[in-house]
């Protein structure tokens, strides 16, 4: 598999995936008048390389924290680093993955994919990139092609596309399968693992199925309820690939559903 052409203006020896440390970020909202408290205290580190999960309750806050971590918007209380700089802004290096691929319908699917290149100014010299990202997710072949004429799991390949076109260190996937129907969702786990060993970048999921963080992840996070706080930092200590009948992974699998408070449920 072809990795993405070398990374634009970076030192040649600087590491594929960024160090991210979230250091007791509080954040709230304001409604009607009043703070509605989102995370609380919240404090971990995540090293180069690593896929970590947040699970909780929906509703928490998680969503709110990988918005912190893009550079959407600034925390109320506390800091985000990403190698140690402050996240001050959106950035690059720092990509977001939505559930919805929000793609343009009227483009192609090149066009799409090629679209951060262009509004970088780099689309010129760094066409090569679109092809490679789309060899990356298995895509070659329907450049040519119109968004409503994909099926839900290819249009999500494009959206992973016009992620990695961007060389990115930390990709973001907020709930990015929620919307596949469960056969697609198990075949695009499968291609989240090999893109991540591939590209090397860092990763940091949101997620509300238990076993899909487990077999994605290095590490899963687990929250309260709003106000999020960290209750658990559980690490999958199982290589890859995965298979979903590992008895560590069941173990693991019932000792998350407890900590979520649905050991009823197994």
């Amino acid at each position: 598999m072809v990795v993405l052409a070398r990374r634009i203006d970076r030192e040649a020896d600087l590491a594929p995936g960024m160090e991210l440390a979230v250091r007791t970020v509080s954040h709230h909202f304001e409604l009607h008048g009043e703070d509605l408290p989102v995370l609380e205290e919240v404090d971990f580190r995540v090293t180069p390389g690593e896929f970590v999960a947040l699970l909780g309750p929906s509703g928490c806050g998680k969503s709110t924290l990988l918005r912190l971590v893009a550079g959407l918007e600034p925390p109320r209380a506390g800091e985000l680093l990403a190698d140690g700089a402050p996240i001050a802004g959106p950035d690059p290096s720092r990509v977001v993955v939505f559930q919805d691929p929000t793609l343009y319908p009227w483009l192609t699917v090149w066009d799409n994919v090629a679209l951060g290149l262009e509004a970088r100014g780099l689309l010129k010299t760094h066409r090569g990139r679109v092809d490679e990202a789309l060899r990356l997710v298995g895509l070659s072949g329907f450049d040519k092609a119109l968004p409503q004429q994909l099926s839900g799991g290819m249009a999500q390949r494009v959206a992973l596309a016009r992620a990695l076109v961007n060389d990115p260190r930390l990709l973001i996937l907020d709930e990015p399968l929620g919307k596949l129907d469960s056969m697609t969702r198990l075949a695009m786990q499968s291609e989240l693992v090999r893109l991540w060993h591939t590209a090397g970048y860092t990763a940091l999921l949101v997620t509300h199925d238990v076993e899909e963080a487990l077999f994605l992840a290095t590490r899963v996070i687990v929250f309260s309820e709003r106000p999020a706080r960290i209750k658990a930092d559980v690490t999958v200590d199982r290589p890859y690939p995965r298979h979903r009948g590992d008895p560590r992974l069941v173990e693991l699998r019932r000792h998350l559903l407890e900590l979520l408070g649905l050991a009823a449920t197994w």
